[in-house]
């Protein structure tokens, strides 16, 4: 998306821009299935933040899915409130490109959404993929309950191990407790349904990761 050097660095509170108090204006359904971005979500569902590099990609992966009701991207894990687009590039809100991933736990498993989240693309690059660099494209899962941190967790583990005994450096993900997640503007909302032939720089290490094999609450 944007290739140029930028600072792989995160901003302080001092540091970092100001943003706004209210949210910048985004979709309101899914561009594909229709449904409400924002909800309210069907009773019993569970709600999964991932950040693994340019959301363009990301997103497509979890909406394609089957067990997804509904998927939006987003910025999240930074200091700036309701930041752009165009300010997140510059690497001074603190923010991830995230996407925010809706699913029904009798279709799909969290275990198998962290499945497809490590092997969809490589967690040990820190502040970059391949191409994409700067700290908007580091890789993160951002947990809303124990539940899924001790998933996640374990997940982690086993992929380091999977991902060592074929050569790579440790993982970078990150793993925190989900901060507010804020809707990117509705040219964003699933880009690449808009634009067929869009970028897509998602790329995984080929490594495939030993989890998510069943459908668990």
């Amino acid at each position: 998306m944007f290739f140029f050097k930028k600072s792989l660095d995160l901003p302080t509170p001092d540091t970092a821009l100001p943003g706004r108090p209210r949210p910048i204006p985004t979709s309101v359904r899914h561009v594909v299935n229709g449904h409400d971005l924002k909800g309210p979500y069907p009773e019993g569902y569970q709600t999964a933040i991932f950040a693994l590099g340019c959301f363009w990609g990301a997103e497509r992966k979890f909406w394609q899915t089957p067990g997804v009701w509904v998927t939006a991207v987003g910025y999240i894990n930074g200091i700036t409130p309701n930041p752009t687009y165009e300010e997140t590039c510059t690497g001074m809100t603190g923010h991830a490109e995230a996407v925010l991933v809706v699913y029904d736990p009798a279709k799909v498993s969290y275990d198998e959404l962290l499945r497809l989240f490590w092997e969809s693309h490589d967690p040990t690059q820190g502040m970059r993929q391949g191409n994409d660099v700067g700290t908007t494209y580091r890789s993160g899962i951002y947990v809303t309950s124990p539940e899924q941190r001790a998933a996640a967790e374990a997940s982690k583990a086993a992929y380091d191990a999977a991902l060592k005994a074929k050569g790579f450096p440790p993982i970078t993900t990150e793993i925190v407790d989900a901060p507010t997640f804020y809707f990117a503007e509705d040219y964003h909302q699933q880009y690449l349904a808009r634009n067929p032939n869009g970028y897509c720089g998602l790329g995984g290490t080929g490594v495939s990761c030993p989890i998510g094999t069943g459908v668990n609450a």
